[in-house]
């Protein structure tokens, strides 16, 4: 039996997969990061590895609903730079 990573959702696109599949960006008390160990304490929301997700995300809001933080263009820049070295 081989054990599976929990399955999580992309807040652009809607896909369900496993969460190591998916880059994880958390509001640490105010702080949005990138988190790629998927660790770090906080609010977290999952998007797919690709930009197209993340420009999804942004056109619906649905990362800064998942967050409950406004998200500047700046924060947008830096994610989009981290799934870019992916």
């Amino acid at each position: 039996m081989q054990s599976r990573s929990p399955i999580r959702k992309c807040v652009g696109c809607g896909a369900r997969r496993d969460k190591i599949e998916l880059v994880r960006v958390v509001n640490n008390k105010g702080d949005i990061l990138v988190d790629p160990g998927g660790r770090t304490p906080g609010r977290g929301a999952y998007l797919c590895p690709n930009l197209k997700c993340l420009d999804k995300a942004v056109e619906k809001n649905s990362l800064k609903k998942a967050l409950k933080i406004e998200i500047s263009d700046e924060i947008y820049e830096q994610i989009s730079e981290e799934i870019k070295h992916d």
